[in-house]
């Protein structure tokens, strides 16, 4: 034993040997095996079979229970990890969530795959009828939905704490004899778990052999909980329909039909979801001019009614490097989209990028709008600019669809091949009219 006054090895011995703590501690003293113990350290292996591998080998050869403790915090900290990462809620609502919050769906009649949906409380802007917040919040009406990944790191935590109780309750997280404190775990503490948290891996990566697996230190400082939401914030919003989903997911609908319309939701104000919407489609919009600006750099061509507009707009548009977003940057996104004419809006699905004019939109744009209706680009539009990985994707697609239509029925084959023969014309306008960036500036 490597430390055999302490408790824990104390209880250890008690429970291999079935004699109670006290008698163990009368045993040690009475043989002198606290010496012995210093003189011959070993560990305190436990009987739980090590299931976990990392390379197809097994991580541990055993679990020792003087690093169970350290363990158990490791594992209620990656899964809080997963739930503000994966969702995109609040902390608040994360340390709100009880066990039983993400039952298993009733199976879809139908046949389809049932989602897991978690109900939980939210508290911002929640209010009596006198304008005054509830602290205690509110069940939200709209639940997260929840990918495996987060059932996963649910049903882990509701496996370390009893029924119904707070899956990040402090009583049931301390691994503390005798912890008695009340709710949830403090975002300071979180804060302080996820830092050693940090450090754990990046030992064990090292014991591994796995020293590319380790996670560099952040030149922002500590991870702050509410730093996730916004990390994810920026992945969903550059898929293709990503801020309806990101609306949808985050329990603000100002997209349910149209991104761009609608200035509030309920007594949502439009600081909320609408700042995020703003920044991540500003970002997205750099983003999109920076790959043309690398584009047209590496020697590709452009084509397209709006390709002299788009190129300009791309020079003067600044690269997006990856920081913090603070608060105030929500104001600049806001005001880099009001400007017509010069917001590139990539759309993946129809192989374009739409330097957003409104005056010259086909997909008929509510008044005022400043992006377009994605939706709905349609062939002619005077916004449209193409690169030759847009004509090379469309060929691509076109030969998809022939492979789909040479097994599918004959007006479906037929409707299919008609469609790849239309996207290969639109790929041969776009070599037959693209030029250089030079020629078009």
């Amino acid at each position: 034993m490597s430390r055999i006054k302490g408790q824990g090895p104390t209880t250890y011995i008690a429970a291999r040997t079935g004699a109670n703590r006290g008698q163990v501690s009368r045993f040690v003293k009475q043989h002198g095996l606290a010496e012995v113990a210093a003189a011959r350290p070993g560990p305190c292996p436990l009987s739980v079979p090590v299931s976990g591998k990392i390379n197809g080998r097994s991580w541990r050869e055993h679990l020792d229970f003087n690093e169970s403790a350290e363990l158990m915090r490791h594992l209620g900290t990656a899964a809080t990890i997963i739930l503000l990462y994966l969702t995109g809620m609040r902390p608040q609502e994360v340390q709100g969530l009880r066990s039983g919050c993400c039952p298993d769906p009733e199976p879809a009649a139908d046949g389809a795959e049932a989602r897991h949906l978690i109900r939980s409380h939210h508290y911002k802007n929640v209010t009596d009828d006198d304008g005054n917040h509830i602290s205690a919040g509110e069940v939200r009406k709209v639940p997260w939905v929840a990918i495996t990944p987060v059932v996963h790191a649910i049903r882990v935590l509701e496996r370390m704490v009893p029924e119904g109780e707070l899956l990040l309750g402090a009583a049931h997280h301390g691994f503390r004899c005798g912890n008695s404190n009340a709710g949830a775990l403090k975002s300071d503490t979180l804060t302080l778990r996820i830092e050693s948290f940090v450090n754990w891996v990046n030992r064990e990566a090292k014991a591994q052999s796995l020293s590319g697996q380790t996670i560099p230190d952040d030149p922002h400082g500590a991870i702050g909980l509410s730093r996730f939401r916004r990390s994810l914030a920026w992945h969903v919003a550059r898929r293709p329909g990503g801020l309806i989903a990101l609306a949808i997911q985050y329990g603000h609908m100002r997209t349910l039909l149209d991104a761009r319309t609608s200035s509030g939701y309920g007594a949502r104000r439009r600081h909320g979801i609408h700042a995020v919407l703003d920044v991540e489609t500003a970002l997205a919009a750099a983003d999109t001019a920076a790959r043309l600006r690398d584009s047209v750099a590496a020697g590709e061509k452009v084509s397209g009614p709006a390709a002299r507009r788009a190129l300009t707009a791309a020079a003067h548009v600044p690269r997006f490097e990856g920081r913090i977003v603070p608060r105030t940057f929500a104001r600049k996104a806001a005001a880099f989209l009001a400007p017509d004419g010069i917001v590139l809006y990539d759309n993946p699905d129809a192989f374009l990028i739409c330097a957003f004019k409104h005056d010259n939109a086909l997909c008929e744009p509510e008044p005022g709008a400043t992006a377009p209706w994605q939706y709905d680009c349609r062939p002619g539009c005077g916004n449209t600019v193409r690169t030759d990985t847009h004509a090379r994707q469309l060929r691509e697609r076109a030969d998809k669809l022939d492979q789909l239509a040479a097994h599918a029925p004959g007006p479906v084959s037929k409707r299919l091949r008609a469609n790849a023969s239309r996207l290969r014309e639109t790929a041969d306008t776009h070599d037959n009219t693209a030029h250089p960036a030079e020629a078009r500036t």
